[in-house]
């Protein structure tokens, strides 16, 4: 049975599985802001912001009654933002496909310098290649981490302290697809918001 979307939206992941693009997109389709937790924990010159820094600017973030977020810092940040959420969206692609995305991706970036958060920050797309340090490898921290998710997720649905979250997985491009499809046709958020219901491509 499909599940409602609800107001405060928080989609989670592996690095590259698509929770900018789709919180991104799902917050344009439900008119709320988007947050994206990177742009809050990066400063320039890929400096980690201080820790009640980072605390205090998601604080801000989750105060409106509405919302959408990308991101896991689970360790640093989910007793700030969990409790404020009331759904919490899974990308669960394959391995396959986020390693493809994160080579392109990379690439890309690389190739075009394109600033990422802080603004002065550029990734470095051979230091990915350095599948030794974990810390610098994206391609290898996300081999080394994609089962733990899985497990990780499976865990944190059945803590009674998440109980008021609607858990949604979605395990392929076909499932995130059809589930944003989906939102703006019979979500809360939309008519609690007052927000027009989007048509599905093909469908007008």
């Amino acid at each position: 049975m499909h599940q409602p979307t609800g107001q405060r939206v928080i989609v989670i992941g592996a690095s590259n599985a698509g929770k900018s693009t789709l919180a991104e997109c799902l917050a344009t389709r439900l008119n709320v802001p988007f947050v994206d937790l990177d742009a809050l924990h990066w400063e320039s010159g890929w400096v980690e912001a201080e820790l009640p820094v980072f605390h205090e600017r998601i604080r801000a973030a989750v105060e409106p009654d509405a919302w959408v977020m990308a991101g896991n810092y689970f360790q640093k940040q989910q007793d700030i933002s969990w409790p404020r959420a009331d759904t919490i969206v899974f990308l669960d692609l394959s391995l396959p496909i986020i390693l493809k995305r994160c080579i392109r991706r990379s690439w890309r970036r690389w190739r075009s310098h394109e600033p990422l958060y802080g603004g002065e920050n550029r990734e470095n797309f051979f230091e990915h290649l350095m599948f030794w340090d974990t810390d610098k490898s994206l391609i290898a921290h996300i081999i080394k981490t994609h089962p733990s998710r899985r497990r990780n997720f499976d865990r944190m649905s059945r803590d009674p302290r998440w109980a008021h979250l609607t858990f949604v997985r979605l395990c392929s491009v076909d499932e995130v697809e059809a589930w944003l499809a989906r939102v703006g046709r019979d979500s809360p958020a939309v008519n609690d918001l007052g927000v027009q219901p989007s048509v599905p491509p093909g469908t007008a």
